[in-house]
């Protein structure tokens, strides 16, 4: 049987996001592989914690015992730069970027300049760093001063689910993305906007818990966009799965993603997709797969929708392209072994 790990998280393992549903499977997967992980919450708040919660934060991870491997969120690691600057030599210190904090939509310049500045010291003081894929690899190398030998790439798995047919009348276009400004869906309503002269009906998946604000706004767009009979703002659903099976149309307008898990979870099920030049995406999503745009492009947004509606034979070749690479995705195995090797080297 491996070392045991301990596995730092913020907020609730069991939230609706990737990043957490990468940490759930990959405690679920190491935990498989003969590896016994042992969560520890770190409590709410993260990435701007009060003083209270970064405190009792701490007070958790300081009453580990020594020379334990600890692996920590960036959600919470990524601020915890003066923790982590005398803890480093007690404990063996691994970090797991989804991807920096500095990148989220929304931050102010100083708050960006300031996340930056933390991350990169909180990094400094790590042993090894997981990320969850070759785009964030690359930044913080160019960013944040890592050493490439200090990080292993391990993407997320995707777990293989109902092909979708692609035959629905009128084409039914699906977005699965938490309502938060990162996730652009205000580009893809104003997209929308320019095709209305098509048949189509659509269907945004995603928390709205979150970001309230952003909820409220994307609310008031849709009726200002006079959709409200054509676009469907769900909430949260368990059956994403099932939902992209019916589906003909994968869309997400995302400014930023680490990785991206619903993009890899649309190629495995046939989907084609419209998307944008961000982050990770063009790793994760062939030229073959999908049309990607510049981000905050709402003209070549809709384009590009317009392109996969009105043509359904490329829609097909497009869906097709996708089904093949979803075939060449790792599953979660494979995540957790890579994740798991990446631990045994940590000293």
């Amino acid at each position: 049987m491996s070392e045991p790990l301990v596995f730092a998280y913020p907020g609730r393992l069991e939230t609706s996001t990737g990043g957490y549903a990468y940490d759930r499977r990959l405690i679920e997967c190491l935990t498989a592989l003969g590896r016994p992980v042992v969560p520890l919450g770190l409590g709410d708040g993260f990435p701007s914690p009060s003083a209270a919660q970064m405190e009792a934060a701490e007070a958790k991870l300081d009453a580990l015992a020594d020379n334990s491997l600890v692996m920590i969120d960036g959600l919470a690691f990524g601020v915890m730069d003066r923790w982590a600057a005398r803890s480093a030599d007690r404990l063996r210190l691994v970090a797991l970027v989804h991807h920096p904090l500095a990148l989220e939509t929304g931050l102010s310049e100083t708050e960006q300049v300031r996340f930056r500045q933390v991350e990169r010291k909180a990094l400094s003081h790590v042993r090894h760093i997981v990320v969850t894929s070759p785009a964030t690899a690359r930044g913080l190398v160019a960013h944040y001063g890592v050493d490439e030998e200090k990080i292993t790439v391990a993407l997320p798995g995707t777990e293989r689910a109902t092909v979708a047919k692609g035959n629905n009348t009128p084409p039914h276009i699906l977005c699965v993305g938490t309502l938060t400004r990162r996730k652009g869906h205000d580009v893809l309503l104003r997209a929308l906007e320019r095709i209305r002269d098509l048949p189509w009906r659509a269907t945004i998946i995603g928390s709205r818990d979150l970001d309230p604000v952003t909820t409220s706004e994307l609310e008031m767009l849709r009726h200002q966009l006079k959709l409200t009979d054509r676009v469907t703002l769900t909430g949260e659903r368990a059956d994403v799965r099932q939902a992209m099976a019916g589906a003909d149309i994968f869309a997400l307008a995302s400014r930023y993603e680490g990785y991206g898990m619903v993009f890899a979870e649309a190629l495995s099920q046939g989907l084609p997709i419209v998307a944008c030049h961000a982050g990770a995406i063009p790793d994760v999503v062939p030229q073959s797969a999908g049309l990607l745009v510049a981000v905050d492009d709402v003209e070549a947004f809709a384009a590009a929708l317009r392109r996969l509606l009105a043509f359904p034979l490329e829609r097909r070749k497009f869906a097709d392209a996708a089904f093949v690479a979803g075939l060449n995705l790792p599953g979660w195995p494979d995540t957790a072994a890579i994740v798991s090797s990446a631990l045994n080297r940590v000293s």
